[in-house]
C-alpha cells in the first residue's frame, strides 16, 4: 500500500475540527472528496449536538488577597447570579472524609480533569461550585493554552454546578498563597447544533458487517494531527484497499464526528442503526498511530480469545503489540456496549515525544514509516476477519467487561 496519499490527507486534515463547528464540516467534506477520488459513495449522517456558549467567565480571589484570574466557563454549566457566588475555597485534594467535609457549599478546585467518576465523587461534598486547571508547570504560561471545558450530558444528571477552568500556573498560586473566598460568575447560553458521521460502505458476498471507526474531530487549540486525523487516514487507507481487494464481509467504514466531546457520533450512530447491530460481527477502532516514538497496543472489548487471537496473530507477523482487554475510550465503546466485540488500536507516544488535545499535536511529531507499518498491519488483520468463513469473535459481552463498560458510562444497573 502506498502511504502518499495517505500521509497527504493526514496534512490537508490538520487543522482545529472542533465538533459541531463549520471546520468539522470541511473536514467531512475533505475526506468525501478523497472518496470521491476511489470511485467511492459516502453518505453524511447528521446527529444534533448542544453548542453552548459562555458570554462571561470571571473567577476572583477575595481573601486572603486580591486578584482576578484568567479563566474560561464550561459551556453548558449552569449560570450563576449576574453578581456571581461568594463561597470559601476549597482545593479538593482526594475523595476522603476531610475533603468532603471542606467542600460543603464551597468552590471546589479539582486536580484536573472533571470527569464522571470524578464528579460523581466530589458532588458528595455538596459543594457551590467547581474549578478545574490543566497545562505544565514547567512550561511558560505563554505557552500554555487555555483550554476550553464542557459540562457534558452525563454531568448534569448528576448535579448542576457552575464550573470555570484556569491554566496550572494560577492553580497552584492561589493554592500556594492560601486562597480563603473567592468569587465565581459564569453567564451562558445553551443552543442545539449539527455534527457528522461520514459512512462509506464496501458491500461484500455476506450480509455480516464489520464496522471500522475512527474520529475524525479534534479539541480546541489542536490540528489534532496525531489524535486522530492518523486515525481517519487509516479509515481512508482501508477504502482503497477494500475497494480494490472485495471483502467476504461487508466492510463499514465511519468517520465519527464529535468523539472528544463524549463519543457523540459512535453514540448516534448505534442509535441510529440499532436494527443493523444483529449482523455486525465487530467494531475496529483506530485512535492514534503513526507516533515517531511509542508502543503500540490493541484494546479489546470482548472474549479474552479474541486478545489471545490478536497476540499470537501480531507475534506470527512480527508486529510488536500489547493486547489486553478492557475499554478504550473511544469510538469502539459505543458498540461494545450494545455487544459488538470490538478492538481499538493505538501507538502511544513516548513519555516526552508527543502530546494531543493541545497546539503541540502536529504533524512534525509523527513518523511516514511507523503510520504506513500500523496501517499495513490494521488494513491486513481486519481483512482476514472480514474474509474468514465464519467471524469466531463470539457476539457476548463477558460480565468483567458489561462491568467495567457500565462503569465507565456510569450506568448502575445491568443491561
Amino acid at each position: 500500500m502506498s502511504i502518499e496519499k495517505s500521509w497527504k490527507l493526514l496534512n490537508e486534515m490538520s487543522f482545529e475540527r472542533q465538533g459541531g463547528t463549520q471546520q468539522e464540516l470541511e473536514a467531512c467534506l475533505l475526506i468525501q472528496d478523497y472518496l470521491k477520488d476511489l470511485g467511492l459513495e459516502s453518505q453524511i449522517e447528521e446527529f444534533e449536538v448542544e453548542m453552548n456558549t459562555v458570554e462571561k467567565a470571571e473567577l476572583r480571589v477575595l481573601k486572603p488577597y486580591m486578584k482576578t484570574y484568567e479563566c474560561t466557563g464550561y459551556k453548558g454549566c449552569i449560570s450563576t447570579p449576574d453578581e456571581g457566588i461568594v463561597k470559601k475555597f476549597c482545593y479538593f485534594e482526594q475523595d476522603h472524609p476531610v475533603m468532603l467535609k471542606r467542600a460543603q457549599d464551597a468552590i471546589v478546585m479539582v486536580n484536573g480533569y472533571v470527569g464522571l467518576k470524578g464528579f460523581k465523587t466530589l458532588v458528595k461534598g455538596n459543594p457551590a461550585g467547581f474549578i478545574s486547571f490543566s497545562g505544565n508547570i514547567d512550561e511558560s504560561r505563554e505557552q500554555t493554552d487555555l483550554d476550553v471545558r464542557e459540562f457534558r450530558t452525563q454531568l448534569h444528571e448528576v448535579k448542576e454546578l457552575p464550573g470555570v477552568h484556569v491554566k496550572v500556573h494560577d492553580a497552584m498560586e492561589m493554592v500556594e498563597l492560601g486562597a480563603e473566598e473567592v468569587q465565581l460568575t459564569v453567564k451562558g447560553t445553551k443552543q442545539t447544533g449539527v455534527s457528522r458521521n461520514l459512512v462509506c460502505e464496501i458491500a461484500g458476498k455476506s450480509d455480516e458487517i464489520v464496522v471500522c471507526t475512527a474520529h475524525y474531530d479534534s479539541v480546541p487549540f489542536s490540528k489534532g494531527a496525531y489524535d486522530n486525523a492518523t486515525g481517519s487516514v487509516c479509515l481512508y487507507e482501508m477504502a482503497e484497499y477494500f475497494a480494490k481487494h472485495k471483502p467476504e464481509r461487508t466492510i463499514r467504514l465511519v468517520w465519527c464526528g464529535s468523539e472528544e466531546r463524549g463519543l457523540l457520533g459512535s453514540k448516534a450512530y448505534v442509535k441510529a442503526h440499532e436494527d443493523e447491530l444483529d449482523k455486525t460481527v465487530l467494531c475496529v477502532n483506530i485512535d492514534m498511530i503513526g507516533s515517531t516514538m511509542g508502543k503500540r497496543i490493541a484494546v479489546c472489548t470482548s472474549e479474552m480469545d479474541f486478545v489471545h487471537y490478536i497476540d499470537y496473530d501480531a507475534k506470527l507477523k512480527g508486529f510488536p503489540i500489547a493486547v489486553s482487554q478492557g475499554v478504550y475510550s473511544s469510538d469502539s465503546t459505543p458498540f461494545a456496549d450494545k455487544n459488538v466485540p470490538a478492538v481499538s488500536f493505538a501507538r502511544i507516544t513516548a513519555q516526552g515525544t508527543g502530546v494531543i488535545h493541545n497546539r503541540h499535536d502536529v504533524m512534525e511529531h509523527l513518523s511516514k514509516r511507523m503510520l504506513k507499518e500500523d496501517m499495513d498491519y490494521i488494513v491486513k488483520f481486519t481483512e482476514q476477519l472480514a474474509n474468514g468463513v465464519i467471524c469466531p469473535v463470539k457476539k457476548e459481552m463477558p460480565e468483567n467487561m458489561r462491568k467495567e463498560l457500565n462503569d465507565y458510562l456510569g450506568i448502575s444497573e445491568k443491561k
